[in-house]
């Protein structure tokens, strides 16, 4: 039943609009499937069944089958919309094929041209054919005839073409000796050895016959005359060495002996090559060290430029010739080749190890002469020009010792100047010394100021750390990326590591240590005239290093210089250690000769006075008052260097303190004019007693790197010396109360240096007391007349 067109429309708009959507890329597809519709060639998409009489593009299409296929599969709508598709389709058919038509039409007919064309050209080639097989008939029959009419006299003519060979053969035998004497008279040697060898041969097979024998023997005479002659060009010196090879080359030809020549050759070319070396031993005598004579006419980098210029050239150009003359030369038979390039090699490798040996002596000797401490790239760039040359020369001789020899002297070279580098920074160390030594010794003068402690110290540190930084720099360039002998194994690893780590800088750190610590011998070696101060500063110095520099310059040195070595190096804390040890010996040994300083002026003090008949003190002795001086002077100098350090708690009354000898009532019992011989007994006893129960003091023990640490050690040694000095001398009633007043003012100001005011206290309390054991009339003095002359002092 059928529906109305906009039932229709309205129920099935899908198939319309599609085939719409789809016209455009149907028409492009189709385009491009016509010729292979045309040509019966298979298309892109899926296959069909050939055979199927529904398809439309197949060869058994059936109408009527498709049609009754159409109306039993699709409805009414979709039947229209195939006949509308099938109508747009044929008329997009006969739109291509017109265009195909058309746009093909000038090919079809150049082809219909060129068909015609192709007719006409193979008729006439058919033609030409048949009279070119025409031709080959004719020219067959006439060979045939020439044939049968010459078969008769061919092997005439073969014999006569034969003879005429033989002719010519003989011809040129007769001729050889003229021919050769002519070569010889023009110098063409080349020539006549190869005539002769080409004839050699068969004169030698034909020997026996006398006609052949002649010519051979004037041959022969002939011959020995040019190997004479070419054996004396061979001994000339001023032949090239292009006509030496030529020379030797010709001489095995005429088969002489290949030793024979090898030793020739080198003996030749050893005269020049010593020439060479004799010009390098003149210019050598040049730069011989001398006090008076002029500056080295020429450098490092020309000398090793002139040997590698001429002798190592000259040496290559002898390696290549004699390898072709006699390793290489394919002139030689195979059999023999062996055997000679054998004994040729053995021969050449000697005679280079003995020229080379002679080469590397002198060039070590020229190395040694290299004293300049500065930059240092002049000798790197001609140690890498001499390894270069010498790693050309050992690949034309890989079996010679050249290399590896070259390589040892560049890295003892490298490791010379490293030991040349740690005596320059040594010496450059005690010249620093010396300018400090200087300083020190140098009179005050009046508006003009002085370098203190602490300005002294920051030059040293600071001239000792560029100066090690400088040196860095130059043997840095050993290791340069541009430089060929850099990537050898030594300089990527033990010299890093072990040359510049450990032989330089930790050398030098050493050095320093061990330097510092020879200040600390004892009187009448080199420590007995060593400037105090001096002392104080080189202390600060290895306290400085152990702190901070021994760090700073080891990691230093290890960023330029990466070390790839695995051996032990020495440790950081070390190092560190040993320079705190040398700070602290010298810091020992300089309270030791402070002390000792102060001490001989108290020795002598007490042992040029008269202690019994001496008067009644009116005022404090003036080596107290130097004493005390001295001690504030060095504070000073000791507070530039050294931090102040810990005190112990100062009590109220540190300078007022009275003696115990003339403040305790008991004591003053002792000296009342009714005392019993027993009562010294009992005192000694008591005192001995308080002794015991008192702290124990170490004159000598190690101080602290603080300035109240060394002041008090000072103060220690300076007041036992008095105390031993008083212990030996015998004191009068007025000998003591002098005792008392020094003792006295002693209290009233060492004091204040010491880190407990009780030793200063227990030190002086022994004094006193020991001069009142050893006093004949012991009446002690009032502290008050005591205190006023000390004020008035």
């Amino acid at each position: 039943m059928a529906a109305s067109p906009s039932a229709r429309a309205g129920q099935f708009p899908e198939p319309r609009d599609e085939a719409a959507e789809e016209e455009e890329t149907g028409r492009k597809r189709k385009a491009h499937g016509m010729l292979k519709l045309y040509y019966g060639l298979p298309s892109n998409g899926e296959e069909k069944d050939p055979l199927d009489p529904t398809d439309v593009d197949g060869a058994h299409f059936n109408p009527e089958l498709f049609l009754n296929k159409l109306r039993k599969e699709c409805p009414l709508p979709q039947l229209m919309d195939c006949e509308a598709d099938m109508v747009k389709q044929i008329r997009a058919l006969d739109s291509d094929m017109q265009t195909l038509v058309y746009e093909n039409y000038n090919k079809f007919i150049s082809a219909t041209d060129t068909i015609r064309k192709m007719k006409n050209d193979f008729k006439k080639m058919e033609d030409e054919m048949d009279c070119l097989a025409a031709n080959m008939a004719v020219i067959t029959e006439f060979s045939a005839r020439i044939s049968s009419t010459l078969q008769d006299q061919h092997e005439q003519i073969t014999k006569l073409s034969g003879v005429h060979t033989l002719l010519r053969k003989l011809q040129f035998l007769f001729e050889l000796p003229a021919r050769l004497n002519k070569c010889i008279e023009l110098e063409a040697y080349g020539q006549a050895v190869r005539y002769y060898g080409k004839a050699r041969s068969i004169l030698h097979q034909y020997q026996h016959m006398p006609s052949f024998q002649g010519i051979q023997n004037d041959c022969q005479k002939i011959m020995a005359s040019l190997s004479q002659r070419l054996r004396e060009k061979f001994r000339d010196g001023g032949s090239s060495a292009q006509a030496l090879a030529e020379c030797v080359e010709l001489l095995l030809q005429l088969d002489e002996p290949a030793e024979e020549l090898c030793d020739e050759f080198l003996s030749h070319a050893r005269l020049r090559l010593e020439e060479e070396l004799a010009a390098l031993q003149s210019d050598l005598a040049l730069h011989a060290p001398s006090t008076t004579g002029p500056a080295p006419p020429s450098d490092i980098l020309e000398f090793i430029d002139r040997g590698c210029n001429g002798f190592v050239s000259s040496l290559c150009l002898v390696i290549a010739s004699y390898q072709d003359l006699f390793i290489n030369s394919p002139s030689q038979e195979i059999p023999r080749s062996h055997s000679i390039a054998y004994m040729a090699q053995e021969k050449l490798v000697s005679f280079v190890n003995n020229l080379t040996s002679h080469y590397f002596s002198m060039v070590e000797q020229r190395l040694q002469l290299e004293r300049g401490l500065g930059d240092n790239s002049l000798l790197v760039r001609a140690l890498d020009r001499f390894h270069r040359r010498l790693q050309a020369l050992a690949k034309l001789l890989p079996t010679s010792e050249v290399a590896a020899a070259g390589t040892e002297i560049v890295i003892r070279a490298a490791e010379e100047r490293v030991w040349q580098y740690l005596q320059a920074l040594r010496c450059f160390f005690l010249d620093c010394l010396t300018d400090v030594r200087q300083a020190l010794a140098a009179p005050r003068l009046a508006g003009k100021d002085t370098p203190s402690l602490a300005e002294l110290l920051a030059s040293v540190s600071a001239s000792i750390l560029n100066q090690i930084k400088s040196v860095l720099t130059y043997v840095h360039l050993f290791t340069a990326k541009d430089i060929t002998f850099s990537n050898k194994p030594y300089f990527k690893g033990e010299f890093c590591s072990q040359g510049v780590r450990e032989g330089l800088i930790v050398g030098f750190i050493k050095s320093i240590c061990q330097t510092a610590r020879q200040f600390c011998e004892t009187a009448g070696d080199r420590g007995g005239s060593t400037p105090p101060a001096l002392l104080l500063l080189l202390s600060r110095l290895c306290l400085d290093y152990e702190t901070s520099t021994i760090s700073y310059i080891l990691t230093l040195t290890d960023e330029q210089f990466l070390v790839q070595d695995h051996s032990p190096v020495t440790a950081v804390t070390s190092l560190c250690s040993e320079a705190r040890e040398a700070a602290q010996k010298l810091l020992n040994h300089y309270v030791k000769v402070q002390g000792l300083i102060v001490s001989q002026m108290l020795r002598k003090s007490v042992e040029t006075r008269d202690w019994i008949n001496t008067i009644e003190p009116r005022n404090v002795r003036a080596v107290m008052k130097r004493v005390v001086e001295d001690t504030t002077s060095i504070d000073v100098q000791v507070g530039l260097l050294y931090e102040e350090g810990v005190r112990k708690a100062h009590s109220s009354d540190s300078s007022k303190r009275a003696f115990s000898v003339y403040s305790n009532s008991r004591m003053q019992t002792r000296y009342a004019p009714s005392y019993t011989p027993s009562a010294p007994m009992d005192t000694n006893l008591l005192s001995n007693i308080q002794k015991l129960f008192s702290e124990r003091i170490d004159i000598f023990s190690p101080v602290e790197f603080n300035k109240v640490s060394v002041l008090t050690g000072i103060i220690k040694i300076s007041l036992k010396t008095f105390l031993e000095c008083v212990r030996l001398r015998t004191f009068g009633r007025h000998g003591l109360q002098q005792i008392q007043v020094d003792c006295h003012y002693l209290q009233l100001y060492l004091w204040r240096f010491v880190s407990d005011e009780n030793l200063v206290h227990f030190l002086l309390d022994e004094i006193v007391g020991s001069a009142a054991h050893r006093c004949l009339d012991p009446m002690p003095m009032e502290q008050s007349v005591i205190e006023v002359i000390c004020e008035r002092g």
